[in-house]
């Protein structure tokens, strides 16, 4: 079924680092449309935008956090220093490396739907705020791109499960799937404490043990996770657009209790991991 029989994403908040709810519609309405109204309660059938946007909140930083140090291995250092290396990295639309990483993520996404160009229309189908998917980076960066990537090629299941929003009962107002992932890049790089030299906190030390035997990548894997239990909680929570920061912080939480389980050695161990369908 097509995307837009299920939701339809709105005119985007003009504030930095907000982003849009997503209307669900009913069924029989032409692909891509975009409705404007001016309430929520609108004409009915059709979506109304959200004027107030949604941004990420993350836990602060415990007080007795704040002056710890934990020491790393060489290898621990090595690889963290190249996944910091990693959200170094802006989206820049100029490069051609870029801009077919942006196209893969489309074909992953919607193999039958032929992408028009860039900038189109057909973006607002994934879940980013406007035409333009590069506006929305300015929060991840790159590497949020690349988790999307890694998501979608690895668990393409659950990856469009929760683009198509195909499991449990949904909100009437949703979360935009892509920009709720570049969210969740965000609050992962501050949960593990990646802008430091060296880790401050527990959870950012715990972290570094699954990076260094599974180099990069267990930070991507750790974004699928975080996702995927995202969407549980959104569901359990039976949450809507006002909830979601409430969601993201449950979602954080969650995610730290089970890193500091013992008998945790690879991220599978994690019982969240179960959640996720290749």
């Amino acid at each position: 079924s097509s995307l837009c029989d299920s939701h339809c994403v709105e005119e985007m908040d003009d504030r930095e680092g907000s982003f849009v709810a997503v209307r669900r519609i009913s069924q029989g309405l032409e692909r891509g449309t975009v409705y404007n109204s001016s309430s929520p309660e609108g004409v009915p059938g059709s979506a109304a935008w959200l004027g107030r946007g949604l941004s990420c909140v993350c836990a602060q930083r415990r007080d007795s956090d704040a002056h710890s140090t934990f020491d790393l291995t060489p290898a621990q250092e090595e690889c963290l220093q190249r996944l910091q290396n990693r959200i170094d990295v802006a989206y820049d639309t100029t490069i051609p490396l870029h801009q077919e990483a942006l196209r893969n993520l489309w074909k992953l996404a919607f193999p039958e739907e032929e992408l028009h160009g860039l900038i189109s229309e057909q973006w607002k189908e994934m879940g980013w705020q406007g035409k333009d998917p590069s506006t929305d980076f300015r929060g991840g960066g790159f590497i949020s791109l690349e988790n999307l990537l890694y998501f979608a090629r690895n668990f393409q299941k659950s990856f469009q499960d929760l683009l198509r929003k195909q499991v449990g009962e949904r909100s009437v107002w949703e979360y935009p799937f892509a920009v709720a992932g570049i969210n969740l890049t965000f609050m992962l790089i501050q949960m593990v404490d990646l802008e430091a030299v060296k880790p401050r906190t527990i959870v950012g030390a715990t972290f570094l043990k699954f990076l260094s035997a599974e180099s990069e990548s267990a930070f991507d894997s750790l974004y699928c996770i975080a996702f995927k239990l995202m969407d549980q909680q959104w569901l359990s929570m039976r949450a809507s657009y006002m909830e979601f920061n409430t969601v993201m912080k449950s979602t954080r939480r969650q995610l730290e209790r089970e890193l500091m389980l013992e008998d945790i050695t690879h991220l599978e161990d994690l019982p969240s991991y179960a959640l996720l369908s290749q």
